[in-house]
């Protein structure tokens, strides 16, 4: 059991026996399918936790310069890198630290080839949009109609450019093996043409893989009929979700209770929209630890961040129990997209970052403090 009170108020707290259960299950997969499973940095990147990482997987996805030196410097291995665009001024550090590049578009590889070609031992692909994704939310779709990602089969030549020798697609979102089935569909329909040109193919993350009633076995029967139809291609998954899906809470606490017309709301510690923004974006509403989700009681209350954000709360939960200021109250799953997306908003404080040890010690990997918002500024 977790004893929150070892921990700084508010605070993301990692639980590592839970981590590992994911990393396990994740290896797993990849040992049964026979293809390589990657972390991607944009939904997890707590790079204190990486020794625990490397006893499972030997790789990372990045979109950014920092994230690719921060795979080299702080995983110890070279990035499979994508971004939308590459720039004259950031590519020189991507050659550096990557030993996979996929390019959007085939503009930006016909502008960046030859400085590859020149560095040498770094594999290239292109991004492909199948046109087909089930993510219903549009702002998480990458398939959507005038989407900027990807190019499509219409847009190859018969002979792919000299150097390209892999493919990657990107359309699902915390999606099932049967949402994977559907999409493969019109992955090899539209591109296995070119497959006998390339020598991988990286489908991309949101295979929500450790979810409990996600049908692993399905998803490794379909990756093995992928490889037997296509025995050269090396299948390669980055699921970012799926590392740290359940692995962890944030610990806040009730600051005040308004009330406005019979809706009473707790306001906490921290701020959805800073601390928290896939609640608004998504948008979801999280699980709270003793609480119902829209549920009939006597003690109903919305939460509500400490931002002058007018939008800054979610809503409702049924307590068992009138809510009193100072009271812990834990949202769960709050590690994966959460500490990578954050801001400082209105100098809305920094939740700190723990790890709840497998021996059950509590480590408080990071504070944030006032020259933290300041310097961001500078």
């Amino acid at each position: 059991m977790i004893d929150y009170n070892q921990f700084p108020s508010p605070c993301y707290v990692m639980e590592e026996d839970l981590l590992r259960q994911n990393l396990n299950l994740i290896r797993s997969v990849a040992d049964r399918a026979g293809v390589e499973i990657i972390l991607a940095f944009k939904a997890f990147a707590l790079w204190r936790t990486f020794p625990i990482f490397r006893e499972y997987i030997h790789a990372t996805t990045a979109s950014s310069p920092y994230e690719a030196r921060l795979a080299l410097e702080e995983f110890g291995s070279k990035a499979h890198t994508y971004s939308p665009a590459y720039t004259e001024a950031d590519f020189p550090e991507i050659l550096r630290c990557s030993s996979h590049i996929t390019f959007n578009s085939l503009s930006q590889y016909q502008r960046f080839w030859p400085q590859v070609q020149a560095h040498g031992h770094i594999s290239c692909g292109l991004r492909i949009n199948p046109e087909y994704s089930e993510v219903e939310t549009e702002l998480y779709n990458p398939c959507a109609p005038g989407t900027r990602f990807g190019v499509m089969a219409e847009q190859l030549p018969a002979q792919l450019p000299e150097g390209i020798e892999g493919f990657h697609c990107h359309c699902h979102c915390e999606s099932s093996s049967y949402e994977l089935e559907r999409s493969l569909a019109h992955i090899e329909g539209k591109f296995s043409p070119w497959f006998s040109q390339i020598r991988w193919l990286n489908l991309g993350g949101g295979h929500l893989m450790t979810r409990k009633d996600y049908d692993v076995e399905h998803l490794i029967g379909l990756l093995r009929g992928l490889k037997a139809r296509y025995p050269h291609l090396q299948i390669i998954l980055e699921p970012g979700s799926a590392f740290a899906w359940q692995t962890g809470a944030l610990a806040a606490e009730v600051v005040d209770i308004v009330e406005n017309r019979s809706i009473r709301t707790a306001i906490l510690n921290v701020s959805f929209t800073c601390h928290m923004p896939d609640c608004l974006e998504m948008p979801y509403q999280p699980a709270v630890r003793g609480a119902r989700t829209n549920a009939d009681g006597p003690y109903i209350y919305r939460l509500g961040g400490n931002s002058c954000l007018s939008g800054d709360y979610i809503g409702y939960w049924s307590f068992d129990h009138e809510l009193q200021v100072g009271e812990r109250i834990l949202l769960e799953d709050m590690m994966h997209y959460t500490t990578v997306k954050t801001t400082m908003f209105n100098g809305i404080p920094h939740p700190a970052i723990g790890l709840w040890t497998k021996d059950g010690q509590a480590q408080v990997l990071r504070q944030f403090s006032y020259e933290d918002y300041r310097d961001r500024m500078d």
